[in-house]
C-alpha cells in the first residue's frame, strides 16, 4: 500500500495496488502489518458500511470524543465521494483546517482519519456505498457533530448541497471560543 501524508498531521490517504489479469482484479484494502506505523497499538474494533442514494447529499461533520475517540479509515466500495476531515484538535497547528479526497473503487483509494478529526463526506454520483474500519466502538455519549456549511470551516463542497439529514442541519455553529477537543 502507497500511503501519502495530507496537510493535516495523522491524515493519510493509502492508495491499494490492485493486481489485474483476465478475471478481474484483486487489492488489499487493509493489512495491520503494512499499517503498524499508522494503527500503533490501536485495533481495528468496528467496521460499518454506509449507503447514500443521491448525488449531492452531505453527511457529516462527525467525531467521537474522549473517551471513545477513534481513529477511522474511509473507503468507497461504490460510487464516488469527497471525503473530508477537519481538524478539531485542541493546539494543532492545523486547527480548524480541513482536507479532502476523492474516493472511489477505481482509484482504490482510503482516508485515514485520526483522533481528534471530524469526518464527512458528499456523494458525487447516485447510490454510493463507505466501508468504514474503526478503532472504537460506537458510543452516542461520546458523539459529536459539526454544521457541515460551518462558515468557519469553510469546507469546499464540490457539488450542491441536495440532502443533509435533520440531526446535520441542525449542529449550531462552532462558537467563536470554541477551542478545540482535547485528547
Amino acid at each position: 500500500m502507497k500511503r501519502t501524508a495530507s496537510s493535516i498531521a495523522g491524515v493519510f490517504v493509502l492508495e491499494s495496488n490492485p493486481v489485474s489479469d483476465n478475471r478481474g482484479s484483486f487489492a488489499r484494502m487493509f493489512c495491520s502489518d503494512e499499517l503498524s506505523e499508522i494503527l500503533g497499538t490501536r485495533h481495528i474494533a468496528q467496521i460499518n458500511l454506509s449507503k447514500t442514494t443521491d448525488a449531492g447529499t452531505v453527511r457529516g461533520m462527525h467525531c467521537q470524543v474522549p473517551p471513545r475517540a477513534e481513529l477511522k479509515m474511509i473507503s468507497c466500495v461504490k460510487g464516488r465521494v469527497w471525503d473530508v476531515a477537519v481538524d478539531l484538535r485542541s493546539g494543532s497547528k492545523t486547527f480548524l483546517q480541513w482536507f479532502a479526497q476523492e474516493l472511489s473503487p477505481d482509484n482504490l483509494k482510503t482516508m485515514v482519519i485520526p483522533e481528534g478529526c471530524a469526518h464527512g463526506f458528499q456523494s458525487l454520483e447516485p447510490a454510493c456505498e463507505l466501508l468504514y474500519l474503526h478503532t472504537a466502538h460506537y458510543d452516542s455519549g461520546s458523539e459529536k457533530g459539526f454544521l457541515p456549511t460551518d462558515p468557519r470551516l469553510n469546507i469546499g463542497w464540490p457539488l450542491p448541497i441536495t440532502m443533509l439529514s435533520d440531526r446535520d442541519r441542525t449542529h449550531a455553529p462552532l462558537k467563536s471560543d470554541f477551542g478545540g477537543i482535547c485528547l
